[in-house]
């Protein structure tokens, strides 16, 4: 990942996990809490790609694993977050925009359930029962609608932000500003010549021939005559 995607990408999931445990996690809505983390790997890995979404949602489900008050094995949410990333980023279009709202909105309902039902499956391999004493029906529907409602207002900041990121013309200028002109430095590499380093360079070879040409006419000019 290049520099500009690490740094925008470690704030937003520092900020989305820090809202998510001082502020919505208490809420005390009924069911599931709204996961600001899951939509905000979404709206990465839909700009990023299944490559980046992936590498995302693994740090950010680490990062929640490690980050109190965390009661559950480490590594568990982030195998989840890597998974939903990952499939996130494969609808990613080539242009990188979507054309309408009902693809993510899509995205987010299909992931919210993914991974409440992948956050349970591995948690039964692991001994934590505690989905079946919640309701498993319940997280579903709950975890949808909630991560919906708050869609809206999280996943089209995220996607703008990493489109400009991705789009710094800054960047792109540096960029261009160093790298090399390869067919002007093997040019002057071969001839000898400074292309485009003086203006007249070309202008003084022709007149140099002019006047080669010009000495050769008067030498053969005065043999004539003798």
């Amino acid at each position: 990942m290049r520099v500009n995607r690490i740094l925008l990408s470690s704030s937003l999931v520092v900020v989305a996990l820090v809202l998510q445990v001082s502020v919505l996690s208490r809420l005390h809505l009924p069911g599931a809490v709204p996961d600001l983390l899951l939509l905000t790997v979404l709206g990465l890995a839909m700009v990023y790609g299944h490559v980046g979404g992936a590498l995302v949602g693994f740090g950010a489900g680490l990062l929640a694993d490690l980050a109190p008050p965390a009661d559950h094995a480490a590594g568990r949410y982030a195998l989840v977050l890597c998974v939903i990333g990952y499939l996130a980023g494969l609808i990613k279009p080539e242009s990188g925009r979507l054309k309408s709202a009902t693809g993510p909105m899509v995205v987010v309902v299909v992931a919210a359930i993914s991974a409440t039902l992948l956050y349970a499956g591995v948690g039964a391999l692991v001994g934590d029962t505690a989905a079946r004493h919640v309701g498993l029906g319940s997280l579903l529907f709950t975890a949808a609608l909630y991560d919906l409602l708050l869609a809206p207002f999280v996943v089209p900041g995220i996607m703008a932000l990493a489109r400009r990121a991705e789009n710094d013309p800054l960047a792109d200028t540096n960029s261009q500003a160093k790298k090399p002109n390869i067919s002007s430095g093997w040019l002057s590499g071969g001839t000898g010549l400074r292309i485009g380093g003086q203006r007249g360079g070309l202008g003084s070879l022709k007149m140099k021939a002019g006047r080669a040409r010009t000495a050769r006419a008067g030498r053969i000019k005065g043999v004539k005559r003798l």
